[in-house]
């Protein structure tokens, strides 16, 4: 038999159909605990990213995931356990994509892989590079734009020391040539964090072409060797 219409007295054996009340939102999925501490993770690292460490309040936070203060403390202990959560994450990611990408033998296709790579990181994920770039007093030498860089030096240092035993140079200068490469790369994507011109490729080729020619040598029309015939 038919079931008898919502929500009426029907006199048939029918099963009547639940209804909800009237006017009731439908209830909400609830997160789990590490779906939770995810949301707040992004909205920490756009809100830092927006305003920096010291204007971010827990209390916004917790207002743009919609839950109260407690459930923000619960996952972090305070701000400062939420920033050092999205800086560890942005620095492990950035070292990882230069890690990964620095697979060439020629050292100047290795100069145009981290620069290519940092600028693609600036425009992919610029709020992870914007909380990067703005020092916090609060966080260590080991935690912060600086220290990554520092990190790819020294991946770099060892690349150069072994270049310049093969055409005669001090392997010794090896480091300062590599901090003075990096520094150079880093700078110039932290402008260009803001300015967004001319095209990260362009910007890589001429930061190849003043490392790798040198001021007096320096070409015309730069391009990167990496890219060329694609």
């Amino acid at each position: 038999m038919a079931d008898g219409p919502v929500g009426g007295g029907g006199t048939g054996g029918g099963r009547r159909r639940a209804v909800p009340a009237a006017g009731k939102p439908p209830s909400r999925v609830r997160m789990s605990a590490a779906q939770r501490r995810e949301q707040l993770i992004s909205i920490g690292r756009q809100l830092f990213a927006e305003r920096g460490f010291d204007a971010t309040s827990i209390e916004e936070v917790a207002a743009r995931a919609k839950v109260s203060k407690p459930v923000v403390y619960e996952h972090f202990g305070g701000k400062e356990g939420l920033y050092a959560v999205v800086v560890d994450r942005e620095v492990r990611a950035l070292l990882d994509r230069i890690t990964t990408a620095l697979t060439a033998g020629h050292p100047r296709e290795l100069l145009e892989q981290a620069a290519l790579t940092l600028l693609s990181y600036i425009e992919e994920e610029t709020s992870g590079f914007r909380v990067l770039v703005r020092e916090s007093p609060l966080m260590s030498a080991t935690g912060n734009f600086s220290s990554v860089m520092n990190d790819v030096a020294h991946q770099v240092e060892h690349i150069l020391g072994a270049e310049f035993k093969t055409r005669g140079y001090d392997p010794k200068l090896a480091e300062l040539y590599s901090q003075a490469l990096v520094g150079m790369v880093a700078l110039t994507g932290r402008w260009w964090l803001e300015v967004r011109k001319p095209r990260k490729e362009t910007v890589a080729a001429h930061l190849v072409n003043l490392a790798w020619n040198g001021l007096s040598h320096l070409e015309a029309k730069p391009t990167l060797i990496t890219l060329r015939g694609r």
